[in-house]
């Protein structure tokens, strides 16, 4: 089974859940069992397994021998390599926040921090879309968008694993492929993406979680010490998982601020960026999916592709959570968003605890 990128607590009893919560901070807990190295897989449809790939996050990142960067260097990956892992281990003591080593076909260990894991699974096209358009996730490690689908060789930008845009137009070229068109939400411009790399999200998707819990009996906790998100129903963890927060740069801090907010402003989809795109520091994410704001400044709950490295701040003020817990509060935080809606806002949302 694939390592958790968070934790469903649902029938814990308070006892479980603090043991579970004390050692929130070693990657022991991200392991579905501690006895040995557990095959990781995703379910592409209920009949059919596909085996979990991995894609290099970072510039550099190092195939070991051991679990261990003391041990023997077996092999550099570059970036947005695409590696077969087969299993997941507890590594070195270091680093202490996490110590999750993949095993990499066929002949060692790489660190988790450094490698996003993803799937290759493509999907049925559609040659007309509705005039609203459809929000739609990539299931491809990654993708190129284009500026011209007659000239699929001037890339616009890559698109990564579950991200999300919303695609409004589709296209045939000269060779019977469908591509998407996606018009980008912070420049205006617009690109196209290959058909088959996208898939359109469903109501099922984004229906909210536990909508018979009132609002006030829903609240969520972000522990800046622990680098923890828990969401609590009625008093009792239902939800738990890491997160990176906020933290000091050279060019300045960005702490996540303490105090109690509300989760009253979503977007499914946002491209962030900041700086001039090339200063140090500076930053330029299309499709950062599953946005729950807590300001007017932009901080929020939002996934994460750029790093798979949770447990230390290292964000510009939000809370980098993985893509599939960044669904789930999406989903159970209030307001409720409808699956049209690439913006909604209400004057009323979960309520947030910084601590």
């Amino acid at each position: 089974m694939k390592a958790p990128s968070f934790w469903n607590l649902r029938g814990l009893s308070r006892r479980e859940f603090l043991e579970c919560a004390s050692q929130s901070l070693l990657a022991l807990m991200l392991l579905p069992e501690l006895k040995g190295l557990e095959p990781l897989t995703r379910a592409q449809n209920p009949d059919e397994a596909v085996p979990l790939q991995g894609r290099v996050i970072s510039n550099y990142t190092t195939i070991h021998r051991q679990p261990d960067s003391a041990s023997e260097k077996i092999e550099t990956c570059k970036r947005d390599q695409v590696l077969d892992i087969s299993g997941a281990t507890v590594g070195a003591k270091t680093p202490e926040y996490n110590r999750v080593w993949y095993r990499v076909e066929p002949h060692g260990y790489v660190h988790s921090g450094g490698v996003q894991p993803v799937e290759t699974r493509l999907n049925p096209v559609r040659s007309r879309l509705p005039r609203t358009g459809r929000l739609a996730e990539v299931t491809v490690p990654f993708t190129d968008a284009v500026w011209n689908y007659r000239r699929p060789y001037e890339v616009a930008y890559r698109l990564y694993y579950q991200t999300t845009y919303w695609v409004v137009d589709a296209r045939v070229d000269q060779h019977g492929v469908v591509w998407y068109l996606i018009p980008d939400d912070k420049f205006g411009i617009r690109y196209y993406v290959k058909g088959e790399h996208l898939r359109l999200l469903r109501e099922e998707d984004v229906s909210p979680i536990s909508a018979h819990v009132p609002l006030e009996e829903k609240r969520i906790e972000i522990n800046l010490e622990q680098q923890t998100v828990i969401a609590y129903e009625a008093g009792q963890p239902v939800f738990m998982t890491r997160a990176a927060t906020g933290a000091k740069f050279r060019t300045g801090s960005y702490a996540t601020p303490y105090g109690t907010f509300i989760t009253n402003r979503k977007r499914p989809s946002r491209h962030m960026t900041d700086g001039d795109g090339v200063a140090n520091g500076s930053y330029d994410l299309p499709g950062v999916p599953w946005v729950s704001y807590l300001t007017t400044s932009g901080i929020s709950f939002h996934g994460t592709y750029w790093h798979n490295d949770f447990g230390r701040p290292r964000s510009h003020g939000c809370i980098n959570v993985s893509n599939d817990a960044a669904r789930w509060i999406y989903r159970w935080t209030l307001p409720a968003v409808p699956l049209y809606k690439d913006y909604f806002a209400e004057t009323y949302g979960t309520r947030v605890d910084v601590i």
